[in-house]
């Protein structure tokens, strides 16, 4: 019987990447909603890392699963850092991607392209008895800039503005497999491989 992987998000976009990203391994991979769990973790930490262990901690005793967390967010350089870890919340509670995309674009309508830079950053945190210590983190990079417009459909949050020059594209032009390749949360999980591997 496969064993359960919990994936410590409420996120569908998430959900679905991590699902594919996984889709090779021994593992059934759920949801909070899969589980029913209701539990609302606040992300009280001031960076990726914080976050990521304060969720994963607190769904795996939650749950009773080997639990995976993430803490991901834009990061752009002319805004000294913003939107950063309140990525999600990026403007207040009541805004959805695509007015906090516009925000970002209302605060950068003036920058020309080489004052654009941003990168997409991801910290995995995986909790568990039965990983060594508890508990495993990995962080990822994305290196890119912000377009002046948004283009693409695929993908989610930030990912029609966020640039990659060597792509030519942005990430929502990407493929999922494409963007798995790349992407700042397939970099996190690939350093989180050996441990996962040795769980199965």
């Amino acid at each position: 019987m496969k064993k359960k992987l919990l994936v410590a998000t409420r996120n569908s976009g998430k959900v679905l990447e991590f699902s594919r990203m996984l889709s090779d391994m021994l593992f059934d991979v759920v949801s909070l909603d899969d589980l029913g769990i209701d539990l609302e973790v606040e992300e009280t930490g001031s960076t990726f890392k914080e976050n990521a262990v304060l969720k994963a901690r607190a769904y795996a005793e939650a749950s009773g699963e080997l639990t995976l967390a993430d803490d991901s967010g834009l990061v752009v350089d002319a805004l000294n850092g913003e939107p950063g870890v309140v990525s999600a919340r990026y403007g207040g509670e009541g805004l959805d991607d695509e007015q906090r995309v516009q925000l970002v674009l209302d605060k950068m309508k003036h920058l020309p392209g080489w004052e654009r830079t941003a990168r997409f950053v991801a910290v995995l945190a995986l909790a568990g008895d039965e990983v060594e210590g508890g508990l495993a983190t990995s962080e990822g990079v994305c290196e890119g800039a912000i377009m002046h417009q948004p283009l693409g459909k695929n993908g989610f949050g930030y990912d029609p503005v966020f640039w990659l020059a060597w792509h030519a594209k942005t990430t929502a032009q990407l493929s999922g497999a494409e963007k798995d390749e790349i992407s700042h949360r397939g970099a996190a999980l690939r350093g989180l491989m050996d441990t996962l591997n040795g769980l199965t």
